[in-house]
């Protein structure tokens, strides 16, 4: 588990915490009444033993498990609710001198369940409802599900409701993404600095883990760290060791996690004050503007039509296309230097989920045919938080399709060929929409 950083109020925390655990009772309540069921066990997990080896894959927590308990690293644990009484938290602790075993919780959280301490993996059904037809089985060991005889298990009914219900952040999940949000800066601003003394992108990332006290394992996601052209690839997951002969760009796409809630930020950066500098300023102003755009009642997708507006007014700007910025985008272009969508929901997943459904009973949004890879479709609402980030990439397979094209007779090959060796840009924000603001979580913590 992530210690908290010092600064964090726990206090404030523990506070939230029971509207937190009202509002899931709440939830479970309605969807247990859907599919006519008394229960839902919901399991953490289990390791996962790596083929041909006797060591284990690191373990990721089942996200519908750790929006009731902030526990990310314990395997084998389950919860039993029904949304009425106190939920029964059966809680892992092993006899076992080959690993760490997790300690007895005394956190601020465990006054709002039962626990019993499991020593046993394999020993849980004794502490699980013993009519299985009257329960629902939430998780992803479906072999484990049928062994322990459940029939009925992540059933739609019940699954869709809490994806699309999970859109709606309680005031503890909001301080947790605020704390998650603060580690993430500490990590970006030391990177940074690794950037300017000419690390290699290795480094730059340990810069990054040191500061936010965190590794690969525990953040959300890996981290993206890009130099020069490796910035135009949309999910670089490598680290090159060795610097490159000069720092052109430096984009960096990472987040930080605490008490399983995360935050996603992304920044791009010039080595020197030149026409690339200005271009990521532009885009800069870009993403507070669409920023601005996020209110309760506004479509997502708008936002994300609107952002090739945008994109198409710098194309303009600055000589990459000898078109208007209205035909600029009416003839498509945009799509190739601004690929992905605009953003997506943000909680107890990097890609939290919901985002592509109309209702809470899961009746598909999907998005527009001609923007397939926009995550959310949903009408923007308070209380849910959002990801904005615009992107302009010079990503060659993309260009080589956009040569290929009639469109390529309004393109400046000249300007594209010496912004191409910067790679690219992203510049991405973690935003709370409220009934009458937002709340910029990254800038209003000075990055």
């Amino acid at each position: 588990m992530f210690f908290p950083t010092a600064d964090i109020n726990m206090i404030d925390l523990a506070s939230l915490y029971p509207a937190h655990i009202a509002e899931l009772q709440h939830r479970s309540r309605d969807a247990l009444a859907r599919e006519g069921i008394e229960y839902l066990v919901i399991h953490s997990g289990q390791t996962k033993r790596k083929f041909l080896d006797d060591s284990d894959y690191p373990f990721f927590v089942n996200p519908q498990f750790k929006a009731w308990v902030p526990v990310v690293d314990n395997p084998n644990c389950w919860l039993i609710v029904n949304g009425v009484d106190k939920p029964k938290l059966v809680f892992y602790r092993p006899n076992d001198f080959w690993h760490k075993v997790p300690p007895e919780p005394t956190e601020f959280w465990v006054e709002q369940f039962d626990i019993v301490f499991l020593t046993n993996a394999r020993a849980v059904e004794k502490h699980l409802p013993y009519d299985k037809k009257k329960s629902a089985y939430i998780g992803e060991y479906i072999e484990v599900a049928q062994a322990l005889g459940f029939e009925l298990v992540n059933p739609d009914r019940v699954m869709h409701y809490l994806h699309y219900q999970r859109s709606y952040k309680t005031d503890y999940e909001l301080a947790c993404m605020r704390e998650a949000n603060q580690i993430a800066v500490a990590g970006h601003l030391a990177a940074k600095s690794a950037f300017e003394q000419g690390l290699s992108e290795f480094d730059i990332n340990l810069a990054f883990c040191c500061a936010t006290r965190q590794g690969n394992n525990e953040a959300p996601y890996n981290s993206i760290i890009a130099l020069n052209e490796n910035s135009a690839i949309l999910h670089y997951m490598q680290f090159d060791k060795t610097p490159p002969a000069q720092h052109r760009s430096f984009l960096i796409d990472a987040g930080a996690e605490f008490h399983g809630y995360a935050a996603d930020i992304t920044r791009t950066y010039a080595a020197e004050n030149n026409h690339f500098a200005e271009l990521i300023q532009g885009m800069d102003g870009i993403t507070l503007e669409l920023v601005d755009m996020l209110k309760p009642g506004v479509s997502y997708p708008d936002i994300h039509i609107a952002t090739h507006g945008k994109i198409a007014q710098l194309l303009n700007r600055f000589g990459f296309v000898n078109l208007s910025a209205e035909d600029i985008e009416a003839q498509g272009i945009t799509s190739t230097f601004f690929p992905h969508g605009i953003g997506h929901h943000l909680g107890l997943q990097v890609h939290d989920v919901g985002g592509l459904i109309a209702d809470d009973r899961g009746t598909p949004q999907l998005a527009p045919a001609e923007h397939p890879f926009l995550r959310n479709t949903r009408v923007v609402e308070a209380k849910q938080v959002f990801t904005i980030e615009p992107g302009f990439y010079f990503i060659q397979s993309k260009l080589a399709e956009l040569k290929a094209s009639p469109q390529s007779q309004y393109i400046n090959w000249d300007q594209i060929e010496q912004f191409r060796p910067f790679g690219g840009i992203r510049i991405e924000d973690n935003i709370i929409v409220h009934r009458d603001h937002n709340e910029n979580m990254t800038r209003e913590l000075g990055l």
